[in-house]
């Protein structure tokens, strides 16, 4: 099949990238490389699956109608994985038109791409930053999502918005992925694992936020590729039994899911510390800081929907995926 993969250059999108081409398929992988990171680090990801003839690279910004417009209509794509996106809580905090631009303007583009071109499935990352002010846990995506507390998970609950719309207006399936703190070897720089690493083993202190007393959903990103790729094959239907009094936010009348993407086992923060000293092989200093505007205390996801659909949930032990990035840090920077 022939897949459009949006932020090809980025942590996950490679990842997927790479699971799509190694299963025979044809992949177009378009990213804008933007500086909000090291743009080195995205064209080293790129550079591992440029060799695949089945693998077509555009540099382009999917915020440009005529750029999506083009791409649409020159590839004839049959399925697509929107992954580029504007990431980052706290940079939102300072540059909120980013946010808009990338995260809804450019969604939009690749909606009106996909009503033009009949694609079968679009699939794209949310967040589980949607969540919010919700405090039952597990979050569930039966649970109502209406409280964001950052303008990054504000454009992600637009997006699942949007989403439907398009589902409920010109029947195009889509499925929306709410991942829970990725990390692995090729992460960005500006993730906790990446920043503590490069900090513990340059003998720099290490800021930690709400004294430490915070618990995430830690997700191994060859975990994520794995969901994304199977749930690419469960496209979802209409249900005209669906109301909205009876039905889960998840599903819809219309062609539309929602899943989260997460490891289902909090670890604390301290405790992500911990590993990060166990692979490294030192202790880290620590400046204990208050709680940040726009965090959230705890993250934990209910996956089982995940599991009943596609018969897998990430499953990798934080330890031994933080010795894997430790192990790739090491080799890449030489450190």
């Amino acid at each position: 099949m022939k897949y459009l993969v949006t932020g090809a250059a980025g942590f996950i999108g490679f990842y997927v990238a790479q699971r799509l081409l190694s299963a025979g398929h044809q992949v177009v992988g378009i990213d804008n490389l933007d500086d909000y990171y090291d743009v080195s680090l995205k064209q080293a990801r790129l550079n591992l699956i440029a060799n695949d003839d089945r693998f077509t690279f555009i540099k382009g910004d999917l915020t440009d109608p005529k750029i999506v417009a083009d791409l649409f209509a020159d590839h004839q794509f049959q399925r697509v994985v929107h992954l580029a996106a504007q990431a980052g809580v706290r940079y939102s905090l300072d540059n909120p038109h980013a946010y808009t631009n990338t995260n809804v303007t450019a969604f939009l583009n690749i909606l009106e791409g996909c009503r033009f071109h009949k694609i079968e499935h679009l699939l794209y990352a949310s967040s589980s930053s949607v969540y919010g002010l919700n405090r039952k846990m597990p979050f569930s995506t039966d649970d109502a999502v209406d409280h964001p507390i950052s303008l990054y998970a504000a454009t992600k609950k637009a997006n699942e918005l949007m989403a439907h719309t398009y589902s409920h207006l010109y029947g195009i399936p889509t499925t929306g992925l709410r991942f829970f703190t990725v990390y692995g070897p090729w992460g960005r720089p500006d993730m906790a694992l990446f920043k503590f690493t490069r900090a513990i083993l340059a003998g720099e202190a290490i800021d930690v936020y709400n004294h430490g007393n915070m618990r995430r959903d830690f997700t191994y990103v060859e975990d994520i590729a794995e969901a994304v790729v199977r749930l690419l094959d469960i496209i979802p239907g209409a249900d005209p039994l669906w109301t909205v009094e009876n039905g889960s936010p998840a599903s819809s009348s219309a062609p539309y899911r929602i899943y989260n993407i997460g490891n289902s086992q909090p670890v604390m923060l301290t405790d992500y510390i911990a590993a990060i000293e166990s692979a490294t092989g030192r202790e880290a200093r620590k400046n204990m800081l208050p709680m940040q505007p726009g965090d959230v205390h705890e993250t934990s996801a209910d996956t089982q929907p995940l599991y009943d659909a596609i018969g897998f949930k990430p499953k990798t032990d934080v330890k031994e995926g933080v010795k894997r990035f430790v192990d790739w840090y090491r080799k890449f920077y030489q450190a």
